[in-house]
């Protein structure tokens, strides 16, 4: 867009309105409803995390309380679906199917997910739906602003990079490898073809998002009959995909996986939606450094480091990535151009003039359906 700004200044986005003394005193009346203290639990250390997406918000809290006599204690974290007011993302937020879904995975897996503790589907106690988690200390890639420009990835070495990268796909293809998944995540399966579904629930998502109140980008629109032309002619087996595959979705202690968060986006699929992915939404990062000039991290989550790494990890031979990747464009325009609207909604962006700048990748996800994007 026009007037971008400095790329390692933080950009200060609104996220949620909720009072946090307030907060606490609804948490500790609903604590004590699942813990059954012998006194109102205390709710100490709320915060709200800056790294915190606009999907959804994220509360850390400590609590501590008593049961007959015996003092418990933890530090949490609440993920609270959006309120009716806050411009969400998505259309629909289902914590319920997310908590189910990690619950599923830490069953099969040694993916390491969060604790869970309670699911709370009533909206009344806190006014949305929300679950607890145990909180995991640790440290995460910065989107806001993004790794390639500082933080702690930016200053590691090319190696303690690639032991990241390494350790991350070995995440996604665990994940990958949990048997039976349509019987284990019913609630993710459905009728005909994975992909199919998928990419229909994608624009349905665009409709609401952005066409039916008069938002066409002509490059999503392209971007969708591009697909259409080049449907793989054999999807392979259908997995469980994490969705939203990706380092900035990943705590580390050091440079080992400690918590792999944010399942919203989970669904069963071919295993190159969670390839491309990983791969796409670094290069994402990466051209926004090229574009202001700067170096950034050439040598993280390189494409054919990725494939290389899974198809060694995995044993699956991944296909059709061209595909795959252009896809992951296409659905992260879509999130661009909401975030656009909802940041235009909240004063902190103005509207632009052509449609297209809703996606702030538009000359890459162009250069994609063109063929000429070029790889390091």
């Amino acid at each position: 867009m026009a007037d971008d700004p400095e790329p390692t200044e933080r950009r200060q986005l609104t996220v949620s309105e909720r009072d946090l003394d307030h907060l606490a005193e609804d948490l500790s009346r609903w604590l004590d409803t699942r813990v059954h203290a012998d006194h109102p639990p205390k709710i100490s250390s709320l915060s709200r995390p800056q790294s915190g997406g606009m999907s959804s918000t994220s509360i850390l809290f400590d609590a501590e309380w008593s049961v007959d006599g015996r003092l418990e204690s933890g530090s949490f974290v609440a993920r609270m679906a959006p309120e009716d007011d806050s411009f969400p993302v998505f259309e629909t937020y289902d914590l319920a199917t997310q908590y189910r879904v990690m619950e599923g995975v830490a069953a099969a897996t040694d993916v390491p997910v969060p604790g869970l503790c309670w699911l709370e589907t009533d909206e009344k106690p806190l006014g949305t739906p929300f679950f607890v988690m145990r909180r995991i200390d640790g440290r995460v890639p910065s989107d806001n602003p993004p790794y390639v420009f500082i933080g702690w990835l930016f200053e590691a070495s090319v190696e303690e990079r690639a032991q990241l990268t390494g350790n991350t796909v070995e995440v996604i293809a665990h994940i990958h490898d949990i048997p039976d998944p349509a019987k284990r995540f019913p609630m993710l399966d459905g009728a005909g073809q994975a992909l199919r579904r998928h990419v229909d629930a994608q624009k349905a998502w665009y409709r609401w998002a952005l066409t039916q109140d008069g938002f066409d980008i002509p490059i999503i629109d392209r971007a969708f009959a591009w697909l259409e032309e080049h449907w793989p002619a054999d999807p392979g087996p259908e997995v469980l995909t994490w969705g939203d595959s990706r380092p900035g979705n990943i705590i580390y202690q050091g440079f080992e996986p400690a918590a792999v968060l944010d399942w919203e986006m989970a669904a069963l699929g071919p295993r190159e939606l969670d390839v491309a992915w990983v791969i796409f939404i670094h290069r994402f990062f990466q051209d926004i450094a090229t574009k202001f000039d700067q170096p950034g991290l050439p040598d993280f989550l390189r494409r054919d480091d990725v494939v290389a790494e899974y198809e060694r990890i995995s044993g699956h031979r991944v296909r059709d990535l061209d595909f795959y990747i252009v896809y992951a464009a296409l659905r992260h325009a879509i999130v661009m151009a909401r975030v656009t609207r909802r940041m235009i909604h909240f004063g902190e962006a103005t509207a632009p003039a052509d449609p297209d700048d809703y996606v702030m990748h538009r000359a890459s996800l162009a250069a994609l359906l063109d063929g000429t994007y070029e790889w390091d």
